[in-house]
């Protein structure tokens, strides 16, 4: 392989690596935020357990997630640092705020959150916990809005003279359309994962419990596990329908500022009026042709690109690539349409994890009930992996599906802003990649056995017992080591 595919396989390990932990860290501030919040209102012990048991799962993988996502800032500089030279100017703005305002902002009150328990008085310490919840959320609003440059660039100008992208508006930078589309989509995608994540651990406790023949177990599934499953399979819920009306939000967007990747997600080869949707093909796929839809469904398509059932027509692939062959000069305009095609049906089809999970633990614990049915402690784990693989699967397709383009041309703006990822590799050898691919993938795969260990390890071990801290109580002596302790 050359240095162009070897770099490019290192930058999609490492961020869809780095990617399994950002949708929990999103959720899950928030969520155990509102259990401490719950605690406060109600002065209910169970909340303030559950508050520490799942910030301790929080902080594990907030710990990973900034180790493995500092990474991917090095990589603009070491791989692509043609890339870096032509939109350093603009792409470096977003991810400067990310570091000085959002980072900071959650890496601060996230210490203060973990020492303060019983040195801050509780308002002020419940307001620590909501700040790191904030915090998280504008660092993804950053990081995504520096990502929808690529995917359409506005509020830059090309300069002939340096042959560089220089910003011009930061303010139209940052309120990119294509950022406040997508944004409330992974913050929805975010809710699905830490909802299904509690909802999961929930459901299996409250299994595990019931079954155990124990009265005081059972108490404890029922005052415990039931509120906070239900209250997760609530979030679950909100969740999906969001992601169904954001998903239909950013779709349409994708239709206007970059149809060959729509075309390339349903493998639509040659321009039609109101194509079918394709759920199910067999074929190539990357060779148009060969292409045989199986299983197809009539209206979809239309409404998903223009709100319309009949009257639509979606230029083909095979359109797409001609007119970009005549506007841009000779190339391959067309991403991978296997995995394009593919990745957009997991992203849809793996949230149905989170959906099942979501009507079957309603149903079962309506009325005050607590579910012993061992085959819904198993579906509770197996619901877990679900949204953390749809979500990758979006990123997946949301990346390949604009290939070959590392930043795609805006069709109403600056025809100069333009990269191909050709173009934005650095000029490296193909072994010197290698070797740096062969020790991220290894390290990355070690701190993949450590996550999954603590993690693992902390939710079977469950919440502990502690006496809940007296509002505005003294200082404790040994309390910094305890909370070293919870920490790591």
């Amino acid at each position: 392989m050359s240095a162009l595919d070897v770099s490019r396989w290192q930058f999609g390990i490492t961020t869809v690596y780095h990617f399994l932990f950002v949708p929990l860290t999103i959720g899950l501030a928030p969520l155990v935020a509102g259990m401490q919040t719950a605690w406060v209102i109600t002065g209910k012990e169970h909340w303030y357990r559950l508050t520490k048991f799942f910030g301790k799962l929080f902080l594990i993988n907030f710990a990973l997630g900034v180790a493995t996502g500092i990474v991917q800032e090095f990589q603009f500089g070491m791989n692509w640092s043609e890339y870096s030279r032509f939109v350093g100017d603009v792409f470096g703005a977003p991810l400067a705020l990310e570091g000085l305002v959002a980072f900071f902002l959650e890496s601060t009150f996230l210490g203060l959150w973990i020492f303060g328990w019983s040195r801050l008085p509780r308002l002020v310490h419940l307001a620590t916990i909501w700040l790191v919840a904030i915090g998280v959320n504008a660092s993804a609003y950053f990081i995504i809005a520096a990502n929808s440059f690529m995917q359409h660039p506005v509020g830059a100008r090309y300069n002939p003279e340096t042959g560089r992208a220089e910003l011009t508006s930061i303010v139209e930078l940052l309120t990119n359309n294509t950022a406040l589309a997508a944004f409330p989509h992974v913050v929805a995608g975010s809710f699905l994962t830490a909802g299904t994540f509690v909802a999961g651990i929930g459901g299996w406790w409250m299994v595990r419990n019931a079954r155990s023949g124990d009265p005081a177990k059972l108490a404890e599934a029922r005052t415990l596990w039931r509120p906070v499953a239900r209250a997760a399979l609530v979030v679950v819920a909100l969740a999906g329908v969001a992601l169904i009306y954001t998903g239909d939000v950013q779709g349409k967007l994708m239709f206007q500022q970059q149809p060959m990747k729509m075309a390339s997600a349903e493998s639509l080869c040659h321009t039609e009026t109101d194509p079918d949707f394709s759920v199910l093909t067999v074929g190539t796929h990357n060779n148009c042709d060969s292409v045989t839809h199986v299983i197809e469904v009539p209206f979809v398509l239309p409404w998903l690109a223009e709100g319309h059932f009949t009257g639509v027509t979606l230029e083909g692939v095979v359109d797409l690539q001609q007119s970009y062959v005549d506007q841009f000069g000779p190339g391959d305009y067309r991403p991978n349409l296997f995995v394009t095609y593919w990745a957009f049906r997991a992203m849809i089809g793996l949230a149905a994890g989170s959906a099942l999970l979501c009507v079957v633990g309603l149903w079962l614990t309506r009325g005050g009930r607590v579910p012993g049915q061992r085959w819904f402690g198993w579906l509770s784990l197996a619901a877990i992996p679900t949204p953390f693989l749809a979500n990758s699967a979006g990123w997946v397709f949301t990346e390949m599906g604009r290939q070959p383009w590392v930043v795609v041309p805006n069709p109403t703006g600056d025809q100069n802003l333009r990269l191909t990822v050709q173009q934005g590799v650095s000029d490296h050898p193909a072994s010197t990649v290698w070797v740096s691919l062969a020790v991220f993938t290894l390290l990355y795969g070690a701190l993949a056995v450590v996550w999954f260990y603590l993690m693992r390890r902390y939710a079977i071990a469950g919440p502990e017992q502690p006496k809940p801290p007296a509002d505005d109580s003294p200082p404790d002596a040994e309390e910094p080591v305890r909370q070293l302790s919870f920490a790591y």
